[in-house]
């Protein structure tokens, strides 16, 4: 796949991108250059590769799933105007 100085100054007007001509020729043969270099990519043989999570084999850290108030509402209210029990106060708005 290659891309030429139309299709440059399609998708730079697309994503309201102002480019000079100069700008999009340059960028033409950088935009070549990326995809070239990603069809390479698709050649490699990826069979038989399990997928990472990480450049180094470790198991991801987990933590039980529980439902819990972070024992933080005193610290969240403390900065309030007004509170009760850990519930902000507000002035009533509807009538």
């Amino acid at each position: 796949m290659s891309v030429d100085l139309a299709t440059v100054k399609r998708v730079a007007r697309l994503a309201r991108i102002a480019v000079s001509e100069e700008e999009a020729n340059r960028m033409t043969g950088e935009l070549n250059g990326i995809l070239g270099f990603v069809e390479q990519l698709s050649e490699v043989d990826v069979s038989g590769v399990e997928p990472m999570t990480s450049v180094t084999p470790m198991e991801m850290k987990k933590r039980e799933d529980v439902v819990n108030d972070g024992n933080k509402a005193d610290d969240i209210v403390a900065n309030a105007p007004a509170s009760d029990r850990n519930f902000f106060q507000v002035p009533k708005v509807v009538e």
